[in-house]
This record gives structure tokens, sequence and C-alpha cells, in this order.
């Protein structure tokens, strides 16, 4: 009796859980050096400016503020869209590229600005797909 509790409260919780960003991963037959490269022009193009980058580990950060998106709430500030990208070099000589985009409510509270991850915008995801596409080449 007691394991079955436990299992429908498993089941429950999977349940309701939501996927805030779920990560893309590609794959080229370029070099992991020629793949960073196009990643971090691909994000420049897409309008995405870089806020961390790790040239050894091939790993970037790039961040776009929504401009458009309001809220009728006084604490609400703006949306900032984040792709994150990691490019390493597989076993088989491929190169694999794995791309997560996030979106963050910013909210001004007592304590300074606060971001709050929220679902991948529909912006985002398209991003991100099109950062794959294009450096999957």
């Amino acid at each position: 009796m007691h394991h079955r509790v436990l299992w429908a409260g498993a089941l429950l919780l999977a349940g309701c859980s939501q996927t805030l960003a779920t990560p893309i991963t590609a794959k080229t037959s370029a070099g992991p050096d020629a793949t960073f490269d196009c990643v971090k022009q691909q994000l420049k193009e897409l309008g995405y400016k870089q806020s961390s980058i790790d040239e050894d580990a091939r790993r970037i950060i790039a961040t776009k503020i929504d401009e458009k998106t309001r809220r009728p709430d006084t604490q609400f500030n703006r949306i900032r869209n984040r792709i994150e990208v990691e490019v390493a070099p597989q076993a088989d000589g491929q190169t694999s590229i794995q791309v997560k985009g996030r979106t963050f409510a910013e909210y001004t509270t007592q304590r300074g600005p606060t971001e709050v991850e929220e679902k991948a915008s529909d912006e985002v995801r398209a991003a991100q797909q099109q950062v794959a596409e294009r450096c999957r080449s």
C-alpha cells in the first residue's frame, strides 16, 4: 500500500513539472573551431549580444532584450532571451552543437533586479533552431 502512494505521488509530480528550456543538439562534420566561429557569427546576426564566453571549452552565452513585451505589473522590467551554446568534438570525428534557449522575466524588487525563468519564448526557440541549423552544414 505504501508503494502505491509513493508511485502515485511520483507520477503526479512528473505530470505537473514544466519544461522551461529544451536543448537542441546537432552534429556537423566541420571542426570544432570553425563551428564555434559559426555560432558566434549567427548569434550576432540574430541580434544577440555575447554576455559570457569560454574559448577553451567552446561555450558562449548571448542575450537579447525583448523590448516589445509589456505586463501590467509595476515590478516587471523586461524580458531577457538567453541562448547558451556548447560546441564539442565527438569520438566519431563529428562536432556536436548543443543550443539551449531560455527566457527570463526581470523584475525590480526590494533586493534589486531579480530574474525569474519562464517557459522559453517562441522567439528564443526559433533563434535556437536557426543557430543549430545554420552551423550544422
